[in-house]
């Protein structure tokens, strides 16, 4: 029934276009001749030429009927109408006009010359005037009436990309905004208009055409902009009390992989100043094609990547380690969608279960090892010290013992910055961790190596994630110390360096990442308030909580007697390992082992022990 309707509504509409144009053929006619002698209609000095318009009117509605139907001017859904359709209605209407002239001609009903191209004026108007007034009174009532309650929208960039963007939000009824100017460096765009909407001036006119214009929004066009030349206008656009978001690349709009309703938000990560580290991972990966390769916490933010990298390379088998189910199955659910080859596995189990990893690798006799498993945050372990122990050293100690038990060609573990000279006990695990690979590097055939990196944006429990919260929910947003300062990469730099590790490895190395400047975590607060739309201090107070016991105001990536050494890739490299007695390592170990095990409420001093260069609160 509803199909019948619709199909009815459809001909109802096409007949009464096709009425109008019977109408607009006969004024357009009478017009014509009308035009000719200045609308004085007893000036028209031969009388026939009235009776040749009405002889040939049958042929003529006939013929341009078909010709209008052959260009779609009945089928077109005008609402929509662009260039395409303005193309065919006009090729239609003078089409038309010639076999009329042709016709008429050969039937010897000789019009003044001029009458022709005056019919054809006027049956273009009123053929035009019916297609596209609808749309035109359309859009100009539909901005008025959404004025009221859309936003103010500057563009920056006057490109293919800010093209795209204005005549979408212009014709869209589903986006409230409306673009008032734009904005491009180009001084021969300046003064100009895109779609109705003036190019305004350049980056240097952002702040006072963002008050001149009243601006609530500004989108940042420039798919195809450096990292540095974006950082440099976001810190033009956060002085102002807009929102910012950023289009995709024009290719993905072009191929449908993204519209202008998926505009992003602008990250932090827009922020840092820098070039995402690029690693060539098809030309390093061999390594793992054909092998069986296992991730312990291969739920996790690193983890969960890192079986995202390893499925895209043909390894033979991939099998997922984690003690959390809820993440497990997600990664799980995601690779079989994405790579339904892939010969994948799934296991939930604790690397401190001896017993359990040793059946897993003695069952799945895996090539290569990425040891992710860990528990990471900082202040959760300060409280929890035996855990941090027990879950971090025993897990490494444990998953590296399995290792060599069953012939892994390649262990790479994930360490951390906060191992450096650490002043938490979750840094310091992860000093006995990299201790631990070394060890093991030197006493078996398997190729034992560290990567160590700075914090990870977006990662499961960073400071990125809590400040969007506290944002969203009002502020304040809590920042420990106003000088505080970070090392950050992103998950996909993080997983390519650990990638990339494993193919440069030859064993006993920690590799370390070159992460440019450190940043203040108070500049990423207040440039992600700004972001956001809000004035830090005004819409959202700014918090100092004070340094969380065993945080530090900065953190190193090597220790002074590590040395530093260049790989093939000038952004990684290599810290020299610190040499020890291993033979009283592994008795403190034991020892440290145990008492962790007792819950021991002085383990941070037996820590200490193991790594001389911790210093804990209150010692």
């Amino acid at each position: 029934m509803k199909k019948l309707v619709t199909n009815k509504a459809l001909l109802i509409r096409r007949i009464g276009l096709m009425t109008y144009d019977v109408v607009a053929i006969l004024a357009s006619s009478a017009l014509g001749l009308l035009m000719r002698f200045y609308f004085d209609y007893e000036s028209i000095s031969n009388p026939m030429w009235i009776e040749y318009i009405w002889y040939y009117l049958p042929i003529n509605i006939v013929t341009t009927i078909i010709i209008f139907y052959l260009f779609h001017l009945y089928q077109s859904l005008w609402t929509y109408a662009g260039v395409a359709e303005m193309a065919s209605t006009i090729t239609a209407c003078i089409l038309s006009s010639i076999i009329m002239t042709v016709g008429m001609l050969l039937l010897h009903y000789n019009m003044p010359r001029s009458y022709y191209f005056y019919y054809a004026f006027c049956l273009l108007v009123f053929v035009a005037l019916s297609r596209f007034a609808y749309r035109v009174f359309r859009t100009f009532v539909q901005k008025r009436t959404e004025k009221a309650i859309s936003k103010n929208v500057m563009v920056i960039g006057a490109g293919e990309a800010g093209n795209s963007l204005i005549r979408e939000m212009n014709t869209s009824k589903f986006i409230q905004k409306s673009v008032l100017c734009v904005i491009d460096d180009d001084r021969t765009k300046i003064g100009n208009y895109i779609h109705g909407v003036k190019v305004v001036g350049g980056r240097e006119d952002i702040l006072e055409c963002a008050a001149q214009y009243d601006i609530d929004e500004i989108i940042i066009a420039m798919p195809s902009a450096s990292r540095h030349e974006l950082k440099e206008i976001l810190e033009i656009c956060k002085e102002t009390k807009c929102e910012l978001k950023t289009l995709p690349g024009i290719y993905q709009l072009v191929n449908g992989e993204v519209n202008v309703s998926q505009l992003r938000k602008v990250d932090v990560i827009d922020l840092l100043g820098r070039e995402p580290i690029q690693v060539d991972l098809d030309s390093i990966m061999n390594y793992v094609n054909g092998k069986v390769v296992l991730v312990t916490g291969g739920g996790g933010s690193i983890g969960s990547e890192l079986c995202r990298q390893i499925a895209t390379k043909n390894p033979r088998q991939l099998i997922i380690v984690d003690i959390y189910e809820n993440s497990a199955y997600d990664i799980q659910q995601e690779l079989l969608h994405n790579h339904p080859g892939l010969d994948l596995k799934v296991l939930i189990a604790s690397v401190r279960n001896t017993n359990r990893m040793n059946d897993i690798f003695a069952a799945y006799r895996p090539n290569i090892v990425y040891h992710a498993a860990a528990h990471k945050h900082v202040p959760l372990m300060e409280d929890s010290p035996n855990e941090a122990i027990k879950n971090n050293v025993m897990g490494t100690w444990k998953t590296a013992q399995a290792a060599v038990d069953n012939g892994v060609d390649k262990f790479v573990m994930i360490s951390t910055d906060k191992a450096v000279n650490p002043t938490n006990i979750m840094g310091a695990s992860k000093r006995i961790c990299e201790m631990i690979v070394q060890s093991y590097n030197n006493r078996s055939k398997t190729e034992f190596v560290a990567v160590r990196f700075g914090n990870v944006l977006g990662s499961n429990g960073s400071v990125i994630p809590l400040f969007k919260k506290q944002i969203q929910s009002g502020g304040p947003v809590t920042v420990t110390h106003p000088d505080i300062i970070r090392y950050f990469m992103t998950i996909p730099e993080a997983v390519s360096l650990v990638l990339q590790a494993g193919a440069y490895a030859k064993g006993g190395e920690i590799f370390i990442l070159d992460m440019g400047e450190p940043v203040k975590i108070l500049d990423l607060a207040k440039n992600l308030i700004r972001l956001s739309g809000y004035v830090p201090g005004e819409d959202i107070e700014i918090e100092f909580t004070g340094l969380r016991p065993g945080e530090k105001l900065y953190e190193e990536l090597l220790m002074k007697e590590e040395g530093m050494q260049e790989t093939a890739n000038k952004l990684i490299h290599i810290g020299k390992p610190i040499e020890f007695d291993e033979k009283e390592f592994f008795v403190r170990l034991e020892e440290l082992k145990e008492e962790s095990k007792e819950e021991k409420a002085d383990i941070k001093a037996w820590v200490k022990e193991l790594v001389p260069t911790y210093r804990y609160h209150g010692k």
